[in-house]
């Protein structure tokens, strides 16, 4: 009977001082405005380059299409909301916003544990790499990677929804997640951050371990090889462990730690949610030659026709 139907929630974002405020609009802006058009330029010289039409590289441009959407969900929002007083959210836009965060960021994991898998296969089985990692083969784990994510982005939907409210609608954030919305909750506070840590933070310390595994059994398999054999090793495992550890780190710091209070969950937070998008651009493109080289051949091509 104490429940509170919310229609809007009040976001008091990262800064409440306006100098600050129009510091990070531009910077946050510079950030979006190098990750759309870097994993845009990304999916069209895999797409128009021939000779990148290894399973590796399809991935790769699924992971760049994974974070032009990841990135369009937060930021956004809180670009506009630089120039907003006060900054809300209506109750359906913040479900949709914690179900798209969290489906999309599941299947960028769920991806990034599958190019460790075509890495392992690569590197380790050589001469079996081209019947276990198929097109067939990347089409099926590409389809699993969206539907493990949908699956885990509905089940904390479904959860959220039914949370009873009776708090203020104020969220301590620039963002609507699920962690946020459990302090609001009536019911136990701490049997709900529990279900809420089994499903979401058992999935990424789950992600992070199975991954640290498989790129330490990669170096050890190397350890012994000669110095172009761990080149390679170098070359093609340091982007991902790179990108696994940028992504799980503040995931897990956010997640993985229930009963928690986080004072510097904000800066985790756009770290998680704005720059690790920008990650994919420029660490798999400084790191790799084919496909910076394909990149320039492209843009040339692109220079001279205009």
């Amino acid at each position: 009977e104490n429940y509170t139907v919310v229609t809007e929630f009040v976001l008091l974002g990262l800064s409440q001082s306006h100098q600050v405020q129009m510091i990070l609009f531009f910077f946050f802006l510079l950030f979006y405005m190098i990750i759309l058009p870097g994993n845009v330029l990304i999916i069209l010289t895999i797409r128009w380059d021939s000779q990148l039409g290894s399973p590796m590289y399809f991935f790769l441009a699924n992971l760049a299409f994974l974070d032009i959407c990841y990135c369009s969900v937060t930021p956004p929002k809180m670009l506009a909301d630089f120039f907003s007083h006060p900054k809300t959210i209506s109750y359906s836009a913040c479900m949709a916003q914690l179900f798209f965060l969290h489906f999309l960021g599941a299947a960028e994991a769920f991806l990034l544990m599958v190019m460790a898998y075509d890495r392992y296969v690569a590197i380790c089985k050589p001469l079996h790499y081209t019947r276990l990692v198929n097109r067939e083969v990347c089409c099926v784990l590409v389809g699993a990677t969206w539907g493990g994510g949908f699956i885990h982005g509905i089940i904390l939907f479904a959860f959220s929804i039914h949370l009873p409210l009776c708090g203020p609608n104020i969220l301590d954030n620039f963002f609507c997640d699920v962690h946020q919305l459990v302090k609001l909750a009536c019911a136990n506070t701490y049997i709900m951050e529990l279900l809420m840590f089994l499903n979401n933070g058992v999935v990424i310390i789950m992600f992070f371990t199975l991954l640290l595994i498989s790129y330490t059994v990669l170096l050890l398999k190397f350890w012994t090889q000669s110095s172009k054999a761990k080149n390679k090793v170098a070359s093609t495992c340091v982007s991902h462990i790179i990108v696994v550890f940028l992504m799980s780190g503040p995931a897990m710091y956010i997640y993985g730690l229930p009963f928690q209070g986080f004072p510097k969950e904000k800066v985790v937070a756009v770290f998680h949610t704005v720059i690790f998008p920008l990650t994919n651009p420029l660490i798999y493109t400084l790191r790799n030659k084919e496909i910076k080289g394909s990149m320039w051949k492209l843009l040339s091509k692109y220079t001279l026709w205009c």
